[in-house]
């Protein structure tokens, strides 16, 4: 017996104008847009908020879209998808690759906003079944961490009606038509760092007149690597990875500074700042026996809170999730190293959910080698690859998704 919010879903996704969200999936990933130069994607999103019947604004902390449906008396709602591209080179050979040279949407923020297009459709169209206020978000910068903060600060919550609850989901790999819902923990805290190592350059040929910041580099790298294996227990997950080293401009030039970039990953804000304080004294040590003429300059750069699901809200989502897609398609995948800016939305407490939708084609996922749901997701392009191809398949479920989430914190009629 399904809960009257789970067949009111099914009903107002029953007939969805699949050609037309295809259509609109397909423009989106031609046309993929770096963070806060979401422009087009921003206005095309805005578009059919405002031919739905949302009251919409534009430029929200930056490039972000508002929509409101004022439906009654109830709680309010809000949908988030993000909606920027990755400084990736696609090589997925879709015929409906990006056109944009160097970018290219690999994560799947485009399907997200055909989720929320159709989302926002279904629930305008079959407003009779169902009381509240709906808020639909188109937000800018989450790679970069900067989208969420930003729209809060420009007034999120004061220019238009404040949530009772935050939703929100993402693709991810797996066999098409699987939810990963997670109580409590599902997404890690991401730190970027940036270390400078002061050298004093000099003629590659006379090493012994210089401070050479490369080999300094060099064993800065390799001693962080102690970080996670020595310092951090290992019934903390952690993740220390450096992802870019820059030095020099010729092979006979010994250069004046080195710059490493490195990225943590972590579940808990006393582990990041233990992390953290262990780059810094490695990184000051390191220095120090080069003989380095001054200190490095260490800076904590771009930084993703935790994501720790609302258990009520999750308990919600996952219930309708159930009953609309069947018990054995929800699953608890257990927390993820991957990071998030979506809690930044939740200014003040606001209750929120998260979860995951997997994506893979089913050919894809077949021809990968393993046997265990994991160990085949590793074999399978992945968020931020260049050959990242979600399903169409999953665009149905995707907007249904959403409208069941949705319905399960409103009245229905």
């Amino acid at each position: 017996m399904t809960s009257p919010a789970a067949r009111t879903a099914l009903d107002l996704t029953a007939d969805l104008p699949v050609p037309d969200l295809e259509d609109c999936y397909r423009d989106l990933h031609r046309h993929p847009e770096l963070s806060l130069r979401e422009h087009r994607t921003a206005g095309r999103l805005a578009e059919r908020l405002r031919t739905a019947g949302y009251e919409t604004a534009e430029g929200v902390g930056g490039t972000g879209v508002v929509g409101v449906l004022r439906n009654g008396d109830g709680p309010a709602v809000l949908l988030r998808a993000d909606m920027d591209a990755l400084p990736v080179a696609e090589e997925t050979g879709l015929p409906y690759a990006s056109e944009v040279p160097g970018v290219m949407h690999a994560c799947g923020h485009d399907l997200h906003v055909t989720w929320l297009i159709g989302a926002a459709g279904a629930l305008a169209a079959g407003r009779d079944a169902w009381s509240g206020t709906l808020l639909v978000v188109g937000q800018p910068a989450e790679e970069t961490g900067e989208g969420a903060r930003a729209m809060v600060e420009d007034g999120l919550y004061e220019r238009f009606p404040r949530p009772d609850a935050l939703l929100a989901q993402h693709a991810v790999p797996g066999p098409a038509g699987l939810y990963a819902h997670r109580p409590g923990l599902i997404l890690s805290a991401s730190t970027d760092m940036d270390i400078v190592v002061h050298g004093r350059g000099g003629h590659g040929s006379r090493p012994e007149a210089t401070v050479d910041p490369v080999v300094t580099a060099a064993y800065l790298v390799t001693r962080l690597q102690t970080v996670v294996s020595r310092e951090t227990a290992p019934r903390d997950s952690a993740v220390l990875t450096v992802g870019r080293i820059e030095a020099g401009t010729r092979a006979n030039i010994i250069p004046s500074t080195a710059r490493v970039s490195l990225n943590l990953r972590t579940q808990s804000a006393e582990l990041r700042d233990r992390m953290i304080a262990a780059v810094r004294r490695i990184a000051a040590g390191e220095c120090l026996a080069a003989g380095c003429p001054r200190e490095p300059e260490v800076t904590v750069a771009a930084d993703f809170p935790v994501t720790v699901n609302d258990d009520a809200v999750g308990r919600r989502v996952a219930a309708a999730h159930g009953e609309v897609f069947g018990a054995a398609s929800v699953f608890d995948p257990g927390p993820a190293m991957g990071s998030e800016d979506f809690p930044h939305l939740a200014a003040d407490g606001i209750p929120y959910g998260y979860w995951f939708v997997t994506s893979t084609p089913a050919d894809v996922w077949a021809a990968a080698p393993g046997t265990e749901l994991m160990e085949k997701s590793t074999a399978v392009p992945s968020n931020h690859s260049p050959r990242f191809a979600p399903d169409l398949s999953t665009l149905v479920p995707g907007v249904r998704a959403l409208v069941s989430g949705a319905l399960a914190h409103v009245p229905v009629n």
